[in-house]
């Protein structure tokens, strides 16, 4: 281990595990232990008990030999993924995982779902399967996907909300719908019986239906347009994502990349598609890296630690997660001041609160660099 993963490993920081011999490594697919803990008191459109049900079926009746009926299987279906998963971090986890993988940005320079061939848009959703299925545990189904509260259940994921195909074998069942999109930064995951009324009457060659207008408002949403980790070369205008990928060599990307990016949060997965290297940590790092090269252009890299984060919140900027990391540009406080007449004094609230936002680093305050600011050498950040 080098000295640079020695100190994110002393800092609590997660490391990801060595590979197993012959074991593809991609960037972005989560391990178990990625997904955050955090659980808020309630779900986004679910509270359970009281789950609203499908018009027509009544809530909690049991059928007269003791089964239970459809709505109570749907229910303790729910209660089970919120148990597992209450604040959907590690489905959103799960997601952001499978579509890294299917993109395989490292390798292939791709970021956006259009750039996919039509077969590996069908392979999306074995992904999504697979990935949901590893993070929460999930046994596998008797003749579906998983077995959840006793119950078979069905994975569908689409691309665009309502988008689902259902197949004959998964009528009657359980579906947990999954939707996910780069393009609008969100996604989704409900629960549905994919019964008569609530499907197309016709299907597609295969025989597969979409869920009808009722079926559509049928579903009893887990988490709908929940936040998914942010792609920022989706983020970026299309002229500065072509000037990062202009650049002729990995280093050269991401040091472009974290030169268009400010304040923005970059994953490891960008820095991957950006470098398309397999050493593209390194290119990052200090030691030689963008932290090195960009510190002369004021530039400074706040990474997942618990000390970048606290200092990237100091100054209003957004704080890199697990993976992640926020570069901006600093200015000196004290000369700050002096170009705006020697004070606060007089200047607009946003310059207020920019000259009040810093962080004091070897012995110095440092602000947020505005766009008039003079370019000078950032100083280290605290190792």
């Amino acid at each position: 281990m080098n000295p640079d993963d020695a100190g994110r490993a002393a800092a609590g920081r997660l490391v990801d595990a060595e590979p197993l011999p012959g074991q593809l490594l991609l960037p972005g697919m989560p391990s178990e232990s990625a997904a955050g803990t955090a659980e808020p008191d309630t779900l986004p459109g679910l509270e359970l008990p009281g789950l609203e049900l499908p018009a027509g079926l009544p809530a909690g009746l049991a059928a007269g030999d003791g089964r239970p009926t459809a709505d109570d299987e749907l229910a303790a279906v729910a209660a089970e993924l919120r148990g597992l998963d209450r604040d959907g971090s590690r489905m959103a986890a799960a997601i952001r995982g499978a579509l890294d993988m299917l993109l395989d940005g490292q390798h292939t320079g791709r970021y956006r779902w259009e750039q996919l061939h039509k077969t590996e848009k069908t392979h999306a959703g074995t992904l999504v399967e697979i990935a949901l299925a590893r993070v929460l545990r999930l046994a596998d189904g008797t003749t579906l996907d998983y077995t959840i509260a006793g119950a078979d259940v069905d994975c569908k994921f689409s691309q665009r909300l309502g988008g689902w195909m259902i197949p004959p074998e998964a009528d009657g069942k359980l579906l947990l719908l999954v939707q996910a999109s780069d393009e609008d930064g969100s996604w989704s995951a409900g629960l549905i019986r994919a019964s008569e009324e609530n499907l197309s009457p016709a299907g597609n060659r295969d025989h597969k239906r979409a869920l009808n207008e009722r079926g559509r408002t049928a579903v009893h949403w887990l988490h709908r347009r929940a936040p998914l980790q942010e792609n920022a070369l989706i983020r970026l205008p299309e002229r500065e994502v072509a000037a990062i990928f202009a650049r002729s060599s990995g280093q050269q990307r991401v040091n472009e990349l974290f030169r268009r990016a400010q304040r923005m949060r970059v994953s490891r997965t960008v820095v991957a598609t950006v470098a398309m290297q397999d050493d593209y940590m390194k290119r990052v790092r200090d030691g030689g890296g963008a932290r090195d090269q960009l510190r002369g252009e004021g530039i400074v890299i706040f990474g997942d630690y618990a000390g970048d984060q606290l200092l990237a919140a100091a100054l209003g900027l957004v704080r890199p997660g697990a993976g992640e990391f926020v570069s901006a540009r600093l200015a000196r406080r004290a000369r700050v001041l002096a170009r705006a007449g020697g004070g606060a004094a007089g200047t607009h609230d946003g310059e207020v609160s920019r000259y009040d936002r810093c962080i004091r680093l070897d012995g110095t305050d440092w602000v947020l660099a505005g766009p008039a600011d003079p370019f000078e050498a950032a100083p280290n950040l605290p190792r």
